[in-house]
C-alpha cells in the first residue's frame, strides 16, 4: 500500500498559456430518488464509483435530514481546497502548520435580487502556533490562489447542456 503524501509544491509553478489547461475533471450524477427530487431524496454518484452519497433535505428546510446536502458538500469542498492551497503555500514558505484547520460555512438563503435562493460562504482559518503576521499573509495569499475562492469572488465558467 502506498503512503499518503501531500502534493508537490511544483503545483504552484506558474502556467504560461492563453487557454484554460484542464488537469482533472470530477463528474457526479444526481438522480431524484424516491421523491423524484435530487435535493430531497437523490443519490450522488461519481463516475469512478468512489462517491455514493444519499442526499436529503436538511431539517431546517423542512426535510427529514439523514443524508448530506449540497451546502455541506460545497462547504467540505471549499474547506478542503483552501486547506490544500494553504498547505502548499506554507510548505513553500517553510512555515509548519501541522494543526491548521479550515472551517467553511455555506448558508442557503433568500436572494433579494430575484426573490428565490442564493448562497453565502464564510471561511475561517485556524493556524495555532503561527505568528499572526505570517498567518495573515498566508491566508491572503491562499485566498488569491484557491480555486474555490476565485470562483466565489469572480464566478465560474459554466455551460448547461440538455442531453437528448
Amino acid at each position: 500500500m502506498s503512503q499518503l503524501r501531500p502534493p508537490a509544491t511544483s503545483l504552484l509553478d506558474k502556467y504560461i498559456g492563453t487557454d484554460f489547461l484542464p488537469l482533472y475533471t470530477a463528474t457526479v450524477c444526481v438522480n431524484g430518488g424516491e421523491a423524484g427530487h435530487g435535493r430531497a431524496s437523490g443519490i450522488a454518484r461519481s463516475d469512478d464509483g468512489v462517491l455514493k452519497l444519499p442526499l436529503r433535505m436538511p431539517q431546517p428546510l423542512g426535510g427529514p435530514g439523514g443524508g448530506t446536502n449540497p451546502e455541506q458538500l460545497f462547504a467540505a469542498s471549499y474547506a478542503a481546497c483552501f486547506h490544500g492551497a494553504l498547505s502548499l503555500l506554507a510548505t513553500r514558505a517553510n512555515v509548519a502548520i501541522p494543526d491548521a484547520e479550515v472551517i467553511a460555512s455555506v448558508t442557503f438563503g433568500r436572494d433579494p435580487v430575484d426573490g428565490l435562493f442564493t448562497l453565502a460562504a464564510e471561511v475561517r482559518i485556524r493556524l495555532p502556533g503561527v505568528e499572526r503576521a505570517v498567518a495573515e499573509q498566508l491566508v491572503r495569499d491562499t485566498e488569491r490562489i484557491c480555486p474555490y475562492s476565485k470562483m466565489a469572488r469572480a464566478g465560474i465558467d459554466c455551460v448547461v447542456l440538455l442531453d437528448t
